[in-house]
């Protein structure tokens, strides 16, 4: 299949990528020249626009960084939609809000495409092994369409419901990760306090009705695992500004829905803290340094 591809970031290079390896023809778009450059030496052909590789293609993915940019590729003047064949399905694998998802996948629907909305779980070492979560949001008909497509990318692959329920899916889990980091956070920094080691205080929450995958595969406390951030300064990873930008995501369809977050809050405003200390490259579990006493003193 000729897909486009529309974003080649972190995480949209190695999908991407992905594609290329399964055997897919692929042409690409990105305002970063060493980015497309990546991938042009990988086996992509070259969009110098949008428009022009919607005009080519018979499948679109973009993984953009903001709603405000996915409202702009797909809907602007000239845009996706002002130039893309009737019937060619689009993906759209950013993270944005519900809303937002569902007024750009409207717009599509009227002029004769089929789009998914199909944020991803798993970073960027998910994105280079193909072994990503896509929650997907569309018509059941399409989404066993893409699911190939969608295969060669990722290993669980979630029809979550109609359309903007893909973002619903991903805000909402990653609203609980904010919240369950700190958590574990503050129970490791007070058990340390009060005198434990990390590993056997880890050890009991693992094995306890405290364990989280933030504790037993994530956790933020150095020393206490290998091949996670805080083994290695809190750098890779999902940095802060990351989530911080997911919690956003997640207080505003709140606010839309009214319906109480008030957790979902309370981390929202420690992480914004935390990223205005200076710390928003670092891994979000860094989060832990606002309560360990050692890397405050």
């Amino acid at each position: 299949m000729h897909i486009g591809f529309i974003g080649l970031g972190n995480m949209g290079a190695p999908m991407a990528r992905n594609l290329l390896a399964a055997g897919h023809r692929l042409s690409v778009h990105d305002l970063s020249a060493p980015a497309v450059a990546g991938l042009a030496q990988a086996g992509a052909t070259v969009a110098d626009s949008p428009a022009a590789l919607a005009r080519e293609v018979e499948l679109i993915i973009t993984m953009l960084p903001a709603s405000a940019h996915v409202k702009g590729v797909y809907l602007g003047e000239d845009g996706l939609l002002a130039q893309v064949r009737p019937g060619v399905m689009l993906i759209d694998s950013s993270t944005i809000d519900p809303l937002s998802a569902r007024e750009v996948a409207a717009a599509a629907r009227q002029h004769g495409n089929p789009m998914l909305d199909a944020p991803v779980s798993g970073g960027t070492a998910g994105a280079a092994a193909g072994t990503l979560t896509f929650m997907v949001g569309g018509e059941t008909a399409d989404f066993e369409r893409a699911r190939p497509v969608l295969a060669a990318m990722g290993r669980n692959i979630v029809h979550c419901g109609p359309a903007g329920n893909g973002q619903v899916a991903k805000v909402a889990n990653n609203m609980l990760l904010g919240i369950s980091m700190i958590g574990v956070a503050e129970a490791m920094s007070l058990g340390v306090a009060l005198g434990m080691e990390p590993k056997v205080l880890a050890g009991v929450i693992n094995s306890s009705s405290g364990r989280c995958w933030s504790s037993d595969s994530y956790n933020p406390f150095p020393g206490v695992m290998d091949n996670v951030p805080a083994a290695h300064g809190y750098s890779g990873g999902f940095g802060t500004d990351l989530m911080l930008k997911d919690l956003g995501l997640a207080s505003e369809a709140a606010r839309q829905a009214r319906q109480p977050v008030i957790l979902g809050a309370l981390a929202q405003q420690l992480y914004q803290a935390f990223s205005a200390q200076g710390n928003g490259a670092l891994d979000f579990s860094a989060i832990v340094n606002l309560y360990r006493k050692d890397a405050n003193a």
